[in-house]
């Protein structure tokens, strides 16, 4: 087989350093079927890409401890987290090493194996979301070229901007998990509904 067509070389960058102010509680922690919320994320993403870089700033001695022993884990530490998610982004794509790289959030636990498959078969020169114009969704597969844009924009700028101010391509799967992020207790108490 090609070794191009088999992702043995692929970030994931997970932002994993915010406040989770709207839920009231950290949510990263929160137990979802055996583990918890970002366990969960973490694995969906390794189904598929060889590393996750992930990047912690609040509680991150916590998250340091509990995946320091992960070989596939790269953790990376977003000292200006209080600056918003795409300050922690910035520090995670500052590891990528492959040619194409994921993002995708901790607090999206749901995302199964066969949509970062999906999004990987229809990489390209640009961006590719799994959603559409209106919901673009998550995980989101970014070509390499883009890198240095997003390490050199300023602090305050949105990963939204830079990848919108190119082509992108969407691959409008009607799936719910590609929005499913637990932002809030109502979003908490569903998740655990669905789940069972």
């Amino acid at each position: 087989m090609d070794k191009k067509l088999t992702p043995k070389h692929v970030d994931c960058v997970i932002p994993a350093a915010g406040l989770s102010s709207r839920m009231g509680s950290w949510k990263l922690m929160l137990p979802y079927q055996q583990h918890t919320i970002l366990d969960a994320s973490i694995e969906n993403a390794l189904s598929f890409c060889s590393r996750v870089i992930l990047v912690v700033g609040y509680r991150g001695l916590e998250l340091v401890e509990k995946y320091k022993d992960n070989k596939r884990v790269t953790l990376v530490r977003n000292e200006s987290y209080a600056q918003g998610m795409f300050s922690s982004i910035q520090q995670g794509v500052k590891h990528v090493e492959s040619d194409y790289f994921f993002i995708t959030h901790g607090d999206m636990p749901c995302i199964p194996l066969y949509i970062f498959q999906q999004l990987w078969s229809a990489r390209g020169s640009c961006t590719v979301f799994p959603g559409s114009a209106i919901r673009p969704g998550h995980p989101v597969l970014i070509p390499h070229r883009l890198k240095n844009r997003v390490i050199h924009a300023d602090i305050k700028s949105s990963m939204k901007a830079i990848l919108f101010s190119e082509q992108v391509k969407y691959l409008e799967l009607d799936v719910e998990e590609i929005y499913l992020d637990v932002d809030t207790p109502q979003a908490y108490k569903y998740l655990c509904e669905v789940s069972h």
